[in-house]
């Protein structure tokens, strides 16, 4: 009897760090981000406090059961900003569940095919209004001698868009 084992996603940085399939997924992550100007390094200006940001850390799998790739996220950490300080309101692009009910209904009716598509940070499309300052994920504190990321669009877990 043959005992499979399946990896375990990490619930910590320093969990991940130990692994070269997760250190490769956050520099996959970070570089994806520098490239769509998700943010601009910069000193943290007097009176402003960066919120700060956690890893989340996702194995995807193909149907067969073995593993696609390794994908880690920096998270904003959301819930410490307070409405008419942080942010004044909130809004995000999803699809709504009747939309999608719409285009397979379609796609029944009509005898189409459809196909699946993954679009990488496809959330980063929400520009930023207001001025919002995250701390440099954890792992890539070299990039800066006491600099933060000054947000120019949406990150997964923050309140405005």
């Amino acid at each position: 009897m043959s005992v499979t084992t399946t990896p375990a996603e990490p619930a910590f940085f320093h969990q991940a760090v130990k692994s070269a399939e997760w250190r490769a997924a956050m520099e996959k992550e970070i570089t994806a981000l520098e490239q769509n100007n998700t943010w601009t390094l910069t000193p943290l200006p007097h009176g402003k406090i960066p919120i700060g940001c956690k890893w989340v850390y996702r194995i995807k799998y193909n149907s067969n059961g073995t593993i696609k790739r390794y994908k880690a996220r920096p998270v904003v950490k959301g819930y410490t900003q307070t409405k008419g300080l942080d942010y004044s309101k909130t809004f995000s692009h999803v699809a709504k569940f009747v939309s999608i009910h719409m285009v397979l209904a379609l796609v029944a009716v009509k005898g189409r095919f459809l196909h699946q598509m993954n679009a990488n940070n496809a959330f980063l499309h929400g520009d930023l209004v207001e001025e919002v300052y995250m701390s440099l994920p954890l792992g890539f504190h070299s990039k800066g001698e006491n600099l933060v990321c000054k947000l120019n669009k949406s990150l997964y877990g923050l309140k405005q868009v």
